[in-house]
């Protein structure tokens, strides 16, 4: 394979993990809090649409609408019942909250969802397009696609809505946002939808590349999608796009031509050597916290 085909496959998986860093990186932008349970809604949505797919045989498109809706909902209750009521607490108390729900959702899915591993067939087949020396498949051209309009409809929202001005007004001061008729409740909610609604659709194009789906799918993905939001800068749209990609890219690259079991570690030295750095991110802003 030449270095144009892993820089490509790369790119595939920095999407996913892009998409899944936006979930991340909106959360805490604008409740600060690191939602460690989104990495088990992306193997949630993956298991709705594998078997509205696979065993209810509905259109594959048709079954990732069912994944988002059901994630979106999913998300908006976690946050309800878990995060809602700790919204005063110690960081450290939602900390492990989050923790706490995405065991829950790990042995949950163990219980309902066995037999494990089950197989998920690609939503758009297993085709591919030729280009010179170079394959590209459906999923990747797929992948890549929805990353860049996700990014693209995500900054609009944020910029241009009633909605996404609430966002950021609540990210900037929760409080004065409040002093200003904003409903910090519901604008957090919204957050949380969108972040999972992502994380859905973020399974599903995972699963297509790596068609093993098991209750612990969505744990690394979910892990490295939060290290690429911090690579790029936590907090920032830009960052969490610009850190999935590269971080993607690194993997596959260190997979190929280094060594495919310390390629994790070459991807976290990277993220260290990073923030030495830059301790906010590539694209991340330096704050200062009033005393």
């Amino acid at each position: 394979m030449s270095f144009l085909n892993y820089l490509v496959s790369g790119l595939s998986l920095g999407s996913v993990y892009a998409i899944i860093a936006l979930g991340y990186t909106m959360v805490y932008g604008i409740a600060k809090m690191l939602n460690f349970a989104h990495g088990d809604v992306i193997m949630i949505g993956s298991y709705v649409c594998f078997f509205a797919v696979m065993r209810y045989n509905m259109n594959p498109f048709l079954g990732v609408l069912i994944a988002v809706v059901l994630c979106t909902l999913l998300g908006i209750t976690i946050e309800k019942l878990a995060y809602k009521p700790l919204r005063s607490a110690p960081s450290l108390a939602v900390l492990i909250t989050a923790i706490g729900v995405s065991y829950f959702l790990q042995n949950t899915a163990q219980l309902l969802w066995t037999p494990n591993p089950k197989v998920f067939n690609s939503i758009v087949g297993n085709g591919s397009v030729q280009l010179g020396a170079l394959s590209v498949s459906y999923v990747t051209i797929l992948t890549i696609a929805a990353c860049v309009i996700i990014m693209i409809v995500l900054t609009m929202f944020i910029n241009k809505t009633k909605m996404g001005k609430a966002m950021r007004a609540v990210s900037e001061d929760k409080g004065a946002a409040q002093l200003m008729g904003i409903d910090v409740n519901r604008t957090i909610s919204t957050t949380f939808a969108i972040g999972s609604g992502l994380a859905a659709i973020a399974g599903v194009l995972l699963c297509s590349a790596y068609p093993t789906l098991t209750p612990t799918t969505g744990a690394m993905p979910g892990i490295k999608a939060f290290t690429a939001a911090v690579f790029g800068g936590i907090g920032s749209i830009p960052g969490a796009f610009l850190g999935g990609l590269l971080l993607g890219v690194i993997e596959n690259l260190a997979k190929a031509y280094i060594s495919t079991q310390f390629s994790d570690a070459i991807v976290f030295g990277v993220l260290i050597i990073v923030l030495l750095v830059k301790p906010a991110g590539l694209l991340g802003k330096q704050t200062r916290e009033k005393v």
